[in-house]
């Protein structure tokens, strides 16, 4: 399996540099299958968020479609299954509340972990089940 770094999701998804996004098409278009796919963190799906919104622009409305589709394509997987599914739930989340998808993130791990609450200094967080201390 192969793992792909942010900047190569990020070339992919923007198709802002024309050399490094034809490397990076190649390569996903080519290689990966839903039996090879190819592997992303979930550092790099919080990474993604940030460079899409602070770099990029985009709304939240287009970042939750970014998101949605990496998630549920076939041909790519994020690290372990119940990861996986933490992840989409974060999306779910992120997508009703007003925080930053990495507090999403944050709150749904927490809350499977077995955490009581999560407490935060971001008033933001009470959108997505944190608690503000």
């Amino acid at each position: 399996m192969i793992c792909l770094d942010t900047n190569i999701l990020i070339r992919y998804l923007a198709q802002d540099d024309k050399k490094q996004a034809s490397r990076a098409n190649k390569l996903i278009d080519n290689e990966f299958n839903s039996g090879n796919p190819g592997f992303i963190t979930l550092i790099s799906l919080v990474e993604i968020v940030w460079v899409l919104e602070s770099c990029y622009s985009q709304t939240r409305k287009e970042v939750i479609e970014v998101l949605h589709s990496l998630l549920t394509t076939k041909q790519l997987v994020i690290e372990g299954a119940d990861m996986a599914d933490m992840a989409y739930l974060a999306l779910k989340r992120y997508a009703v509340g007003n925080a930053d998808y990495s507090d999403a993130l944050i709150t749904v791990i927490s809350e499977n972990q077995g955490c009581s609450s999560i407490v935060t200094f971001d008033k933001k967080g009470n959108s997505i089940g944190m608690k503000v201390l």
